[in-house]
């Protein structure tokens, strides 16, 4: 259930609780009024109390001044805690709690029956765009955020939504942490990220912790904490703007190591490496594919020979893919 609708909840509880434990007072009180001053028992006089202050009528009425007293004090005070009874269950269904407390538990049922699914905790930017490579891969996710506010675009994407702390570990228990393939920490705050990824880690010593660094030296607290993959969004990005800025026939970059990363790299008209074969450009490399206009060939044979236009994919360390772009690239 979300925290704001347990909260509410859980106040509109008090204060019927508190509502019936001031009638079993006010009842218990007017009993031994109507004991004292009727002289009947005191079982008796409950059922009479109880009897005036519902103002059902079945009981007649006192004979001594002070058990009318206590009927007309009965009567008003019953008929106020009633009406105010009233109000607060009509409020109760009015402000929707209700319906929130149902539509927590049906979710929770869809959570409770997902196994393998992927958790991302935090719906921001990051957050929202995990989230979308997810339902495009086709991939069962839940997103736990401390905003209410983005639940209805979770639901948008046809995701669960959980409204929690992902560092509680009653949150991620709630939000399948035992049976899910892998958490998402997309925090806006590294700390927080920190923290789930250690509450995360504590819950499960197997499962795959893919977290998100603004800062550089998170990422080594990231990792320490039990982070299998840290990235740093700003920190690529920033990267890949710069490459691409310096070279332009570069179409993407992927780092997929500290000393290796994978290049698309387009073959420039007029350049070096046009007419040359696969063979002969590929150094220390390993091209992963060509890509000729809508046709895409993975690992092409040694002996094609590249024309221009063409999108080279290579894999390798970062000097061999240098040497590479200034072969590909246009003259000065």
């Amino acid at each position: 259930m979300p925290s704001a609708a347990r909260r509410e909840l859980e106040r509109y509880a008090r204060r019927i609780a508190l509502v019936g434990m001031f009638v079993l007072v006010l009842l218990v009180l007017g009993a031994l009024g109507l004991e004292s001053s009727e002289g009947v028992g005191f079982w008796y006089g409950f059922r009479w109390a109880l009897d005036t202050a519902a103002t059902v009528g079945g009981f007649p009425q006192p004979h001594t001044t002070g058990g009318q007293v206590i009927q007309v004090a009965l009567v008003l005070v019953g008929v106020g805690v009633l009406f105010y009874a009233l109000a607060v269950v009509a409020d109760l269904f009015v402000a929707g709690h209700l319906s929130d407390l149902l539509r927590s538990r049906r979710m929770q049922h869809t959570i409770d029956s997902l196994s393998g699914h992927h958790i991302v905790c935090g719906f921001g930017r990051v957050g929202r765009q995990v989230a979308r490579d997810l339902v495009a891969a086709e991939a069962r996710c839940v997103v736990v955020d401390t905003d209410a506010n983005h639940r209805e675009g979770a639901e948008a994407l046809g995701l669960s939504f959980i409204e929690g702390d992902a560092t509680d570990d009653a949150v991620l228990r709630s939000a399948g942490v035992a049976r899910a393939q892998s958490i998402m920490a997309c925090a806006d705050s590294d700390a927080n990220n920190v923290f789930i990824t250690l509450t995360a880690r504590e819950l499960r010593a197997d499962i795959t912790i893919v977290a998100r660094a603004a800062v550089e030296d998170t990422e080594k607290k990231l990792k320490r904490a039990g982070a299998d993959r840290v990235i740093s969004p700003y920190k690529s990005s920033g990267t890949e703007m710069a490459r691409l800025a310096l070279h332009r026939q570069l179409s993407g970059v992927l780092d997929v190591d500290a000393q290796y990363r994978i290049e698309e790299i387009e073959v420039a008209d007029r350049s070096a490496g046009v007419g040359s074969t696969i063979g002969a450009v590929r150094g220390g490399l390993t091209i992963v594919g060509l890509r000729r206009g809508s046709v895409f060939q993975p690992q092409p044979p040694g002996d094609t020979a590249l024309q221009a236009l063409d999108v080279v994919v290579a894999m390798g360390a970062p000097v061999a893919l240098e040497r590479l772009e200034r072969m590909l690239e246009a003259p000065a």
